[in-house]
């Protein structure tokens, strides 16, 4: 996949001003589609915003948002500039909003399928509420500009995407080996129902570029997710072609290395018996956010030893990429 390939715009940007420099005002009003379809119009950057999605949170720090959040979603942990802010859970009720008095609510769509009457209320009120997650890599870039686009800090979103795709160029030319040489990796998403990922997931795309090749690429997604169901039966099937097991472990997939060592059948795979299970922090690899580089960065440190930065079967959120050193080097 060829990162420097832009896409074409995962949601509708159409500008409807005469310009927009930098972090400066709108010159009349700016109107975007967000991933649900909603048709938004806003003529200044949003300034008392509520996140309720980790990846959003992540990515607005990251741009230098600041005294903009009055609220952030209660498993928010990164980066630790925002451990101080107010919480808050799509669960909470329609006052608990209103009484915070947000202008822009961030949510991604498996918020609006698990509490319309909630969003429509709150929409009713006359709050903004903005649905997004890109679903796979091409997204993410127009993703990145959308929220500078929220925020007023456009110039900050584009040497977003320009930092990433330099720290990204310097990854992929240090893999050791040219890609016909490279492991065959099977990348666990759910353990307990056997579950890899899609293709096209954020999560494939980082075992690609740090070097894997992806054993389980005729899997197929669901219900409009990025995980994919594999099976036990098809997973042993390819047991001998298996060089490296590599599993995401965090909220979602609650798994150990002795879970793997221990589920019966699997010691016919050859990863297991070369001792090359490998855990990966599902927020560094599932999340589309600058700390993608980092589960690269981790994915490569398990496939190629000679690249190793620390024990990689230990999940770690330590990032490489922070928002105070990229923004120190924008300076």
């Amino acid at each position: 996949m060829n990162i420097k390939r832009m896409s074409k715009l995962g949601v509708l940007i159409c500008l409807l001003s005469f310009a927009l420099y930098g972090q400066s005002a709108f010159a009349q009003m700016t109107e975007i589609t967000d991933d649900e379809g909603s048709t938004i119009r806003f003529d200044k950057p949003f300034s008392r915003i509520i996140s309720l999605y980790p990846a959003h949170t992540e990515n607005l720090a990251f741009l230098g948002c600041d005294e903009e959040f009055i609220g952030i979603g209660r498993s928010d942990n990164y980066p630790a500039s925002i451990s101080d802010k107010n919480r808050f859970s799509y669960r909470d009720n329609t006052e608990k909003f209103l009484a915070a008095r947000p202008d822009l609510i961030l949510i991604r769509p498996m918020i609006s399928r698990s509490v319309p009457e909630l969003i429509s209320k709150l929409r009713s009120a006359g709050i903004t509420v903005v649905s997004l997650q890109p679903t796979n890599i091409d997204q993410m870039f127009d993703y990145w500009r959308l929220l500078g686009l929220l925020t007023g800090k456009t110039t900050e979103a584009d040497k977003m995407v320009q930092q990433f795709t330099l720290a990204l160029d310097q990854l992929e030319d240090s893999i050791p080996v040219p890609r016909e040489e490279r492991p065959r990796v099977y990348f666990e998403a759910i353990h307990s129902k056997m579950k890899t990922f899609a293709p096209d997931a954020i999560s494939m795309f980082a075992l690609e570029t740090g070097g894997g090749l992806n054993i389980a690429n005729d899997a197929v997604a669901r219900n409009n997710s990025n995980i994919a169901p594999y099976g036990k039966e098809r997973i042993l099937a390819k047991a001998n072609e298996i060089d490296i097991y590599l599993s995401q472990t965090g909220r979602m997939n609650r798994v150990s290395l002795t879970d793997i060592y221990n589920e019966p059948g699997f010691q016919l795979i050859k990863a297991l018996q070369t001792n090359s299970v490998f855990l990966v922090d599902e927020e560094l690899v599932s999340r589309p956010t600058m700390r993608l580089l980092t589960g690269i960065s981790k994915i490569q440190s398990a496939l190629y030893p000679v690249l190793r930065r620390e024990q990689p079967d230990v999940a770690s959120h330590e990032p490489l990429f922070t928002p105070q050193t990229q923004l120190q080097k924008w300076q």
